[in-house]
Formats: structure tokens, sequence, C-alpha cells
């Protein structure tokens, strides 16, 4: 058995599948140890599926590595903040604070949107009033918004605090107020008339970050300083930070979907997830079918009859719509997705396990294995199996790709557990909302070469078995 064992083991590493698929294997196995390290359990439905997380993320943004490969730069996501308080001077009844942050327009592009958030206001008297402007590089300002903090409620006693655990979010794209005020900004500065339902078009961000040019609007590049002034009746009146979003059209390393979600997150999380499911299932089928395959096998009889049937009914029952139907009943839970992947996955292995059995019951050591009145259980563990334990093992190994396929095609049907992101629900989504047809490539390449790379990887592995298992390509004699 030792012998074998090694001769096996030299085999399998002489070839270069074998070490390219370890390589590969070593390479999902450390990204899904990084992962399950750094990423909460419930990341799916604490992050992933909770859009607030993402709210300040740019929609449908390219990978930020694709501006090495063009020409024309696209304009980079940007969340400025800071906590500093700049200035600070009483101005009759009240104290001013002033914060800023600072933004370079440096691509002949505009922001896809603004937003501005304030956490963690306190106050002691009366609430502040905060005011939003921004100094253009041409010299020229604008006011962006003004908002009051909620009052106290006659319950709470100084100091009051607000925006604490969700921070105050303005939406500059969606404020109704800020179209006139834009529109007053043209008139007075370009002497150029546009009614405040045209600016809203025409789309806040070209007239903030641009100038009139022909028919329409040109980037206006250099620095853009973005102040937040805090009118406060008590000088201990302060916020905690101030931010500003400014939404680019590249973002992260992967981009992000339709809902702003960042696609490397979800890619990483797929890593474990594909892992888990291909482990788990290959290691519970081969168990299953391996044992009922020797059991049939040597026992014969009665138990090997009921075994056959019990294969040949579940053989010919069609996979794929009876996995739909079972999760369509009992909900695409991981678990559940495993257990219907196990049940159906044995058969196969029984069958083959089984011959291979029949033949090696016939050989002189079984025989005089029985002759010294060894037990069928001894035989069967140690004699039977370790003839059949090379087979049996490259079929665990192939396996794992089939589960990982199988959890993939579910998930792309809309089948699979929504509460953790996979690749497969990741491609699901993608073309639900049209990434084929739109060109989203970021949004759908991405996962399905994830899917065949981790399936390709235990092929690559199984192939490496082939000389181990298989006589006429053994290498030794």
């Amino acid at each position: 058995m030792g012998k074998y064992f090694k001769e096996g083991l030299s085999e399998f590493w002489a070839s270069k599948t074998s070490k390219i698929g370890l390589a590969f294997l070593s390479i999902i196995i450390i990204i899904s140890m990084y992962t399950l390290f750094t990423f909460p359990l419930d990341y799916g439905t604490r992050y992933w599926n909770n859009p607030k997380y993402w709210a300040d993320n740019p929609k449908i943004a390219m990978p930020e590595w694709i501006n090495f490969f063009v020409g024309n730069k696209f304009l980079e996501h940007k969340v400025l903040s800071t906590s500093t308080v700049q200035k600070i001077y009483p101005f009759g009844a009240y104290y001013i604070k002033t914060y800023e942050v600072v933004y370079d327009l440096m691509v002949d592009q505009f922001p896809t949107f603004i937003t501005l958030k304030f956490d963690n206001v306190t106050f002691f008297s009366r609430p502040p009033t905060i005011e939003v402007l921004v100094i253009r590089p041409d010299n020229s300002t604008i006011n962006l918004c003004r908002s009051v903090v909620e009052p106290p409620l006659p319950t709470e006693e100084p100091p009051y605090s607000r925006y604490v655990v969700e921070p105050k979010r303005i939406m500059l794209s969606g404020e109704p107020q800020l179209s006139l005020v834009l529109s007053n900004f043209l008139l007075d500065k370009y002497n150029l008339s546009i009614d405040p339902k045209d600016v809203a078009e025409i789309g806040y961000e070209k007239v903030i970050f641009g100038e009139p040019y022909e028919n329409g609007f040109k980037p206006l590049k250099g620095r853009y300083v973005f102040t937040t002034v805090l009118y406060a009746r008590d000088a201990r009146d302060q916020i905690g930070t101030v931010s500003i979003v400014i939404g680019g059209q590249v973002y992260g390393f992967m981009g992000t979907d339709i809902l702003g979600r960042d696609l490397s997150q979800g890619l990483l999380f797929g890593f474990p997830v594909a892992l888990l499911i291909g482990v788990v299932v290959s290691v519970l089928t081969t168990m299953i079918g391996a044992t009922l395959g020797i059991v049939s096998g040597y026992i014969g009889g009665r138990a090997d009859e009921i075994i056959q049937r019990v294969c040949d009914v579940m053989n010919n029952i069609p996979q794929l719509p009876i996995l739909i139907f079972l999760t369509f009943i009992f909900g695409g839970k991981l678990w559940i997705i495993v257990v219907i992947l196990v049940l159906f996955g044995w058969p196969s292995l029984v069958i083959v396990v089984r011959s291979m059995v029949l033949q090696a019951r016939s050989s002189s050591f079984i025989e005089a294995a029985i002759s010294i009145g060894a037990s069928r259980w001894r035989i069967m563990i140690r004699h039977i199996f370790p003839q059949v334990a090379p087979y049996i093992l490259a079929q665990m190994i192939f396996f794992t790709p089939s589960a990982i396929l199988a959890e993939a095609a579910l998930s792309f049907l809309g089948l699979g557990d929504p509460s953790i992101p996979t690749w497969g629900q990741i491609l699901e989504y993608g073309f639900r909302n049209g990434a084929v047809f739109l060109g989203y490539w970021w949004w759908v390449l991405p996962p399905g070469l994830m899917i065949v790379f981790s399936a390709i990887t235990f092929v690559f592995i199984a192939l490496g078995f082939e000389p181990v298992i298989n006589p006429r390509l053994r290498r030794w004699r």
C-alpha cells in the first residue's frame, strides 16, 4: 500500500497538468481564506443586498484599470471627506464654522452625480443651519444647498446628536431648488437665460463643472473648493464628518453593477462559496457512492438488487428539471442546493465501483482472506477499498467542477441562495438587466471566467490522476 501510494504520488506529480491544477487550486484556497478572514459571514445580507451601503457608488461604472488602455481617461469616482474645521469666527448671534474639501477636475468629462453627506452633527441649543457652496476654477461661487438640522424633541437633553447611525445624505442631482440657483448663475455669469426646467434636463453637473460651449457645455478643468458652512448658536456645535461624493465613470478593480455594488467584493466572496459547494458535494457524493458500490459489489444478493434498482431509478430521472423543481419548492438555500446535488450525484459512482469490486472479489488475496476467517467488513475496508481508492479519489475531484457548475446554473436561473453573493447570481443579475446587450462586459465576463477557472482547476487535477488509476498510462511497471 505504502509503495503503491508513493508511486502514485510520484506519477501524479510528474504531470505538468497536475502542477498547473495544484497551482490554480492554491490560488483559489488563498483567495478563499483571505475572503473568510476579511469579510463577515453575513456579508450577503448585511452589505451585498443592502442598497443603502452602495448608495455613494456610481452605477454601472467600469473598472479603474481601463484607463491604462484608453487615450481619453474616464473620470474616477471620488469621496472627499474632512472632519477638520477650517475657520471659526463669530458673526452676529452665530458662530461660523467652515469645512473645506478640494476636488481637481482633470479630464474632459462631467461627474455623473454629486452627493453631500453630514454625519454626527452635535448642537447644544438651537438647531444649526448647514450651507454648502462651491468655488469654481474661474473664481465664481455657486450655493449648492442649505439645510437645517432637525430640532430636538421635548424629551431630549443637550447635547443633541443627529445623523449618528445614518448620515444625512443630499443628492444634489435630484434637488429641485438647485435648478433655480443654477439658472440664476448662468444668467449672472454668462448672460445665458435658461429656464430652471431646462437646467434640470441639461444636468446640474454640467452647469456646476462646466461652461457654455457652442450649443452645450464643456468641462471646466481646474480646482473646485467645496465649502460647508455651519451656522451655530453655540460655539461647541460641530459636524462630525463632511463628505462630498463625486460620481465617476470608473470605480474600483472590477467596476460596479446597476445598484452600485462593488463587483470585486462579490467576485471575491464567490471563491469560498464555490469551493465550499464543490468540496462538500464531491466528498458526500463520493462517500455515499463508494460505500454503496463496495457493499453492492461484494455482498451481492438482495442488497445488491435493491441498490442497483435505486440507482437505475435515480439515473433515469432528469436531473436539471428536478433540481429546479425542488429548489423552487424548498427555497434557494445553500444547504438545500448541496443536499439536492448530493442526492442525484452518487448513483453513477455506485455502478462503476460495483463493477470494479466484482472483479476484485474473485482475486486470490480475497479468497485467502476469506479462508482465514476475515469478516466481510474487514475484507471490504482492508482489501477491496484500496483497490478502488485511486478511482474513487479521481471521481471525487471530477465531481467538484460538476457541483460548482450546477450551483452556478441554478443561480443563473434565479434559484440560488439570495443571501449569499455567488458568481452565478452576479451573472444572472447582469443578464436580467441587459448587461450583454448594453455592453457591460465587466459585469458578465469576470464571473463567467471565475466559474470556468474553478472548474478547469479540478479538471486539471483529475487529469493528473489518470496515469495513476489507468494502468495503460502508468510509467512505472
